[in-house]
């Protein structure tokens, strides 16, 4: 209580308002949680939308006329992460290696360091200094990740993020926005392949999941 007249008031009534601050703040935590999965389910929709459109899905046709959804795991804001973010000014840029003979000229923007599921880990974020030039990109990143689900219930070759450059030294990661490389689902993309100093050693159970064409 921060207001007290008499001694006798603050013993009988104290346990009231403090059991009000905790329903409080249950519901504001119930409120950020909503607002998150709701954020999560509108990204999910986008995508799909994006899969459905022949102008950008890179679906084969004979895959796209019969798309309904791509396969998610459940949403989850316990994947949602606030990581702290240390800019790398001095790196270097790198030509990355894609799944063709094509590469792709990256520079690591900054490294995010974040728990999750009750440990450390840390990730290199990259900046592509092609696209950095291109219209509405230009404070693009771009989060590729392996973890313990590739292979089984994700694609093989690891997942991507798209991330926007942080106005301060921490960014809000969300696995719930993890997608797969185009050459998930057709092998005449060229995409990025995931360098092993992004590997994360847990299951990252949020996000796209492997692509598996419904069967006739």
């Amino acid at each position: 209580m921060k207001y007290v007249i008499l001694f006798s008031i603050l013993i009988i009534f104290s346990c009231k308002p403090e059991k009000k601050y905790h329903d409080e703040q249950e519901q504001k935590s119930e409120l950020v949680a909503a607002n998150g999965l709701k954020q999560i389910l509108k990204f999910q929709e986008e995508l799909n939308e994006e899969f459905k459109n022949p102008e950008e899905s890179p679906l084969p046709d004979r895959y796209r006329k019969d798309f309904e959804s791509l396969d998610f795991f459940p949403a989850d804001t316990n994947y949602v992460v606030k990581a702290k973010f240390v800019r790398t000014p001095d790196a270097l840029p790198f030509m990355m290696p894609t799944t063709t003979d094509r590469e792709t000229k990256e520079v690591v923007y900054g490294i995010a360091h974040f728990e999750l599921k009750g440990q450390k880990w840390q990730l290199e974020v990259y900046q592509n200094e092609e696209l950095m030039l291109e219209e509405g990109y230009e404070d693009y990143l771009f989060l590729p990740f392996t973890d313990l689900t590739n292979g089984e219930e994700t694609y093989t070759g690891g997942r991507y993020i798209d991330l926007r450059i942080p106005n301060s030294d921490s960014i809000m990661i969300d696995f719930n926005r993890a997608y797969n490389p185009y050459c998930a689902y057709n092998k005449k993309f060229s995409c990025p392949i995931v360098p092993s100093v992004n590997d994360l050693a847990v299951r990252v159970e949020v996000g796209v999941k492997d692509f598996k064409p419904a069967s006739k």
